[in-house]
């Protein structure tokens, strides 16, 4: 798994419909809303995510890990 910054992981969070609700200092809200649930996430705009950042990103998002790739 390659090396994302918080901005390119809320980049493409944005095109799988999430969107930036709010900012709290270093760190970024990203909500979708479905008709059953609300999936909230928080990034941290940092340089370079760590791996297990990343990977808890992607578990709680439902995006498919292959956009990571």
């Amino acid at each position: 798994m390659r090396v994302f910054s918080g901005k390119e992981v809320c980049d493409i969070l944005i095109l799988h419909g999430f969107e930036q609700v709010r900012q709290k200092g270093s760190h970024v809200i990203m909500q979708k809303r479905t008709p059953n649930s609300t999936v909230t996430v928080p990034i941290p705009l940092h340089k370079e995510l760590k791996v297990g950042t990343l990977r808890s990103i992607i578990r709680q998002t439902g995006v498919d890990k292959k956009e990571f790739d």
